[in-house]
């Protein structure tokens, strides 16, 4: 069974609500297709009216972020069923960003992980090395490691569902990407470090995207790799490339 392309946009911090649903507007017949998963990761104050401008389409909307708790006293976050009951169906976890400058852990990441799951939400779980560690030869090592603690406790079931973005630190927003080699490389391992947690079945299902800097013209060699699953794309998600990404064949 070949595994379906999933395509998200990770918005970042970008669109006030009135430019969200501007751009989704823009991107709606853009972005159409019958061929892969669509999803607009966006700004938490995004998120209502963006599920609302989706309504009608083949578009999900997920989250960039949410906590591990269910209520109470955690002043600026979002809980697991405010995104449910706003109609979000992903939630992108642990992106690199989030890690640098927000002091996420794999030990958090992983709480995250396990609460998407209890709600139904499809965690995007996002994983990469810094170029140091690439020079040092330690890039499955670390990846390996992330994995691994993300989904601890995670069931089979759980995991086959989940979407796994791979994403080298020093290709995020620097117009750098890792050659199609790199990436079906590191994609490959990381689909191999599940099947050691869980069984190749498990690792036969679970999707895995490449994410930075995809653009256009990468877009078809990278998605035509045997364990790339699409991508978790970042800058190009708000301007019309997009539709060339989602409809790269």
């Amino acid at each position: 069974m070949a595994r379906r392309k999933i395509i998200a946009g990770n918005w970042k911090m970008n669109m006030t609500p009135s430019q969200a649903v501007a751009l989704i507007e823009e991107l709606k017949p853009l972005v159409a297709t019958e061929d892969a998963d669509v999803v607009f990761c966006v700004p938490a104050i995004d998120i209502i009216p963006a599920v609302e401008a989706v309504k009608g389409t083949n578009i999900e909307i997920g989250a960039e972020n949410m906590y591990f708790e269910e209520k109470g006293a955690y002043t600026g976050e979002i809980a697991p069923d405010m995104l449910t009951d706003a109609g979000v169906k992903y939630v992108i976890i642990g992106h690199s960003e989030r890690r640098e400058y927000f002091a996420e852990t794999d030990e958090t990441v992983n709480k995250k992980v396990l609460k998407a799951f209890e709600h139904g939400i499809t965690p995007i779980i996002c994983c990469g090395e810094t170029l140091t560690q690439r020079e040092q030869g330690v890039t499955m090592d670390f990846i390996r490691q992330q994995i691994k603690i993300a989904f601890l406790n995670v069931t089979a079931d759980q995991a086959k569902s989940a979407v796994i973005a791979y994403e080298p630190i020093w290709a995020i927003g620097t117009g750098k990407t890792a050659t199609t080699e790199q990436a079906q490389e590191v994609c490959a391992g990381i689909r191999a470090c599940i099947a050691e947690i869980y069984d190749d079945a498990t690792a036969a299902e679970i999707r895995i995207q490449y994410g930075g800097s995809v653009n256009p013209a990468t877009a078809p060699d990278l998605f035509a790799q045997a364990d790339i699953d699409g991508g978790l794309v970042g800058g190009a998600s708000l301007k019309a490339d997009f539709g060339k990404i989602v409809n790269w064949k």
